[in-house]
C-alpha cells in the first residue's frame, strides 16, 4: 500500500439496540475521514459482528481506502471460505463505508459516482396488514394518505393463532422478537391458498386500478400451490408475488413461470450474483430482490444490476426496517443512478432509529431520494447509540399442523 494518499487507520464495529439490533461499521483514514457501512443480519447479528472484527478489521488496516473494488476482491477471493450471509453482509459493510468515504474525499454524494442520477427519485412501497379484510383496507387507505403509490398487502389466515408479517389488533410489525429464543408458528398452507386470492381481490376492488398491490408468500409453497396461487389472483393485477417457494430450490421457478403470467419477485435472500444467475438469464422472475447489504454491497449489487438489465428483469431491493439506515442510503444510491431499478421496500423506523441514524434521504409522495450530502449521506451518533445495548431477537420459524418443521 506504499504511496497511497490516505489510509485506513481503525476499524470499528458497532452493534447497538435503538428499538431493533443494528451491527454498524466505521472505518477512519489518516485523513480523518469516516465511512459508516450496514452489517445488521436479523436473528445472526453477534456473528457478523465478530466476522468484522476478529476476522476482517485487523486486514483493513494499511490498506488504502480509494482502492474500493481491489478491496472487494481481496475480501472475497482471499479467503477459502466464501459466499454465504455472514460473509457476504461484512463484505457489504466494507463496501459501503468505503464508498462513503469515497463521496467525502471527492465532496459528491455516491450517485454521483455511479454515472449521476438516471431518474428524479427512486419509487418506494411500504407495507400494510390487517388480521381481518376490513383492518387491512383501513391500513391501506392509511398508507395511501402519507402517500405511498405501492403497497404491500398481507392478512391473517382462518384458524390461525400467529401469522409472520400480521399483527392482532395493529397494522405494524417487528420483524424480530425480543426473546430468547424463536417463536413457534403454526401454518396451514391449504388455508392459507383458500383465503389470501380473495383478500387480494377485496384490496383491488377498493383501492382501483392505479395503486400498485404486492404481495409476500414467504418462501411457503410448493411450485404446484405456487402455480395455483399464481394463476389465482392474475386478475388482482399484482405489482409482483414475491417469494412464492423456498429461493434455494431455483429450478422448480420453471414451473410456476409455465402456469402462471403473474410478475414474481424472489432474492432477498441472496448473496451473490450466482445464485441469481439463472433465475435472471432464463428469465423465471421479474424482480430480483438482492440485499445492498446481504449481497456484498453497492459494488457487487451493481454487478448483478448489469445482468439483470440484459434479461430484462428489474431490481427491487430488501428494505425492512432489520437494515439500518446506512444501508437503505446506499441502496437509494444505486436505485437513483440504475436504469433497471423499479421500487424500493420502505417500512420505516421508529423516531430514535431516525435521531442515531442521522440521514440525508427523504420520502415524499410514494418516493425516496438519497440526498445531495456528500457520501452514502448518514452519520452515527455513538454517543446515543452506545446507550443501547444489543438484546437477543429472532425471527420466528414455522411449523405444520403436524408438528414438523416448514419454511418460513
Amino acid at each position: 500500500m506504499s504511496g497511497a494518499a490516505d489510509t485506513i487507520t481503525a476499524v470499528d464495529v458497532l452493534v447497538t439496540s435503538p428499538g431493533r439490533n443494528f451491527v454498524t461499521l466505521k472505518i477512519t483514514t489518516a485523513e480523518g475521514l469516516v465511512g459508516w457501512g450496514d452489517a445488521t443480519l436479523n436473528g445472526r447479528e453477534l456473528a457478523v459482528a465478530s466476522y468484522l472484527r476478529d476476522h476482517v478489521a485487523p486486514l483493513l488496516i494499511g490498506r488504502d481506502p480509494a482502492r474500493i473494488e481491489d478491496t472487494w476482491q481481496y475480501l472475497y477471493r482471499g479467503v477459502y471460505w466464501r459466499r454465504g450471509p455472514v460473509t457476504m453482509t461484512a463484505i457489504g459493510a466494507v463496501d459501503l463505508a468505503l464508498w462513503d468515504i469515497k463521496g467525502k474525499t471527492t465532496g459528491q454524494p455516491v450517485y454521483q459516482l455511479l454515472g449521476g442520477a438516471v431518474r428524479d427519485r427512486v419509487l418506494t412501497y411500504t407495507h400494510a396488514s390487517g388480521w381481518e379484510v376490513p383492518e387491512l383496507l383501513d391500513a391501506i387507505d392509511a398508507v395511501r394518505e402519507r402517500g405511498f403509490l405501492a403497497v404491500r398487502a398481507q392478512s391473517g389466515v382462518p384458524g390461525h393463532d400467529l401469522v409472520y408479517g400480521v399483527t392482532r389488533g395493529g397494522p405494524g410489525y417487528e420483524p424480530a422478537g425480543r426473546v430468547a429464543a424463536p417463536v413457534e408458528e403454526v401454518w396451514d398452507t391449504e388455508s392459507y391458498l383458500r383465503h389470501a386470492p380473495g383478500v387480494l381481490a377485496a384490496a383491488r376492488a377498493h383501492v382501483g386500478p392505479e395503486l400498485r398491490l404486492l404481495h409476500d408468500v414467504h418462501h411457503r409453497l410448493t411450485p404446484g400451490q405456487a402455480a395455483r396461487l399464481g394463476r389465482a389472483v392474475e386478475d388482482v393485477d399484482l405489482f409482483w408475488l414475491e417469494d412464492v417457494t423456498p429461493a434455494e430450490n431455483q429450478e422448480v421457478l420453471r414451473h410456476v413461470r409455465h402456469h402462471t403470467t403473474v410478475p414474481l419477485a424472489i432474492g432477498e435472500v441472496f448473496n451473490t450474483v450466482w445464485e441469481c444467475q439463472s433465475l435472471i438469464t432464463e428469465q423465471l422472475i421479474d424482480y430480483i430482490r438482492t440485499c445492498v447489504t446481504h449481497a456484498g454491497g453497492i459494488s457487487h449489487l451493481r454487478r448483478i444490476a448489469a445482468l439483470a438489465d440484459i434479461w430484462q428483469v428489474k431490481l427491487g431491493p430488501h428494505g425492512p426496517s432489520d437494515v439500518s439506515p446506512v444501508a437503505l442510503a446506499a441502496s437509494l444510491h444505486v436505485g437513483l443512478s440504475t436504469p433497471n431499478f423499479a421500487i424500493q421496500e420502505y417500512m420505516g423506523y421508529e423516531p430514535l432509529v431516525h435521531e442515531v441514524f442521522r440521514h440525508a434521504w427523504s420520502y415524499e409522495d410514494g418516493h425516496l431520494h438519497p440526498g445531495e450530502a456528500p457520501g452514502l449521506g448518514v452519520e452515527v451518533d455513538e454517543e446515543l447509540a452506545a446507550r443501547f445495548p444489543y438484546e437477543a431477537a429472532y425471527l420466528p420459524v414455522a411449523r405444520r399442523r403436524d408438528g414438523s418443521m416448514t419454511d418460513w
